[in-house]
């Protein structure tokens, strides 16, 4: 946690540094200690410092719902993205930004697309008994392709002068993220949530029947989860759009090297999120300076290999 806790503090300060402007190390300290020259201020007090703070912020949430969801289904493959969580809370946004709402609006849209989404899911993946892990993620892999097939309607429909924001932001892009308090308060007050369950995430994750012979409220836990992880991944999408893969790499390569206890998964996949997620930002600021591509390449770019990668491995 040490470790993870300077690299985050590294990534922000190197995701401050670089841009289209490089800034010196020494120039860096004298802006962020109230001094140094006011190009300088304005670029990291008012663009990239915000910018920096909700990529960091919206990987530490999309990592968190990630590790909530392979805990609950026991599956290193699940998370928002490839379950269709993303993907419904997509569509409810985009059709709240046709709608003209405003932005607690929007927020609010893609939280309900999450959570209907969330009940579509599980709904035609309870078969005659109860849904089992492979069903319910091959079930949230075929709604996130329909959830697909609507942005592409949506998409359509739309007037000609909004689709480039439309499209860039459903790529993943953080130029738009406003301010990074919200995603960072969410973050904070999800970990005080989940790291008082690390005992009892534990135990559900040997299974639904053992956690039950052992005095664990299974449902009601379980709804619980579906809710935050809907929650959490809605402020995600509503603050960068749809950005995929952090939640299925961060908490499978963390149990790698952690092992299997959510009192160190769950807030290590926190950090760690974060840190993947400023990162990528700061890549996909710096690679074809000046101009920027969507934080949503780079993270596919990196997450369809790990994909394929677990897949192979799960033969």
């Amino acid at each position: 946690m040490a470790w993870l806790a300077l690299a985050a503090l590294l990534s922000l300060a190197l995701s401050l540094a670089l841009g289209s402007v490089a800034i010196a190390p020494g120039e860096l300290a004298a802006v962020l200690t109230g001094e140094g020259e006011a190009l300088h201020r304005t670029l990291v007090l008012e663009l990239r410092l915000p910018r920096s703070l909700a990529a960091f912020g919206t990987g530490a949430l999309l990592a968190l719902a990630g590790a909530l969801m392979q805990v609950l289904l026991r599956n290193p493959l699940a998370d928002p993205y490839v379950l269709g969580l993303s993907g419904g809370a997509s569509v409810a946004a985009l059709a709240a930004m046709l709608a003209g709402l405003g932005a607690a609006l929007v927020g609010g849209a893609a939280f309900a697309g999450a959570l209907v989404s969330t009940l579509i899911v599980f709904g035609l993946a309870h078969g005659t008994g109860s849904w089992t892990p492979t069903r319910l993620l091959l079930t949230g892999v075929v709604m996130a392709a329909g959830w697909g097939a609507v942005i592409t309607f949506l998409l359509a429909v739309s007037p000609v002068e909004r689709l480039p924001g439309m499209l860039y932001w459903l790529m993943g892009d953080l130029a738009y993220a406003g301010t990074p308090w919200p995603v960072l308060t969410v973050a904070v007050l999800a970990l005080v949530v989940v790291l008082p369950l690390g005992r009892t995430l534990n135990v559900l994750a040997r299974g639904g029947l053992q956690a039950a012979a052992l005095g664990v409220a299974v449902r009601p836990l379980e709804w619980t989860l579906y809710l935050l992880a809907s929650l959490l991944t809605a402020v995600a999408v509503t603050t960068a759009g749809s950005i995929g893969f952090v939640g299925l790499m961060v908490p499978h390569m963390l149990r790698l090297r952690l092992g299997n206890d959510q009192r160190r998964v769950l807030p290590a996949s926190l950090l760690a999120g974060g840190i993947l997620l400023t990162l990528a930002d700061t890549l996909a600021r710096t690679l074809i300076a000046p101009q920027q591509l969507p934080v949503g390449v780079i993270t596919a770019l990196l997450g369809v290999p790990s994909f394929l990668y677990l897949l192979y491995r799960s033969r």
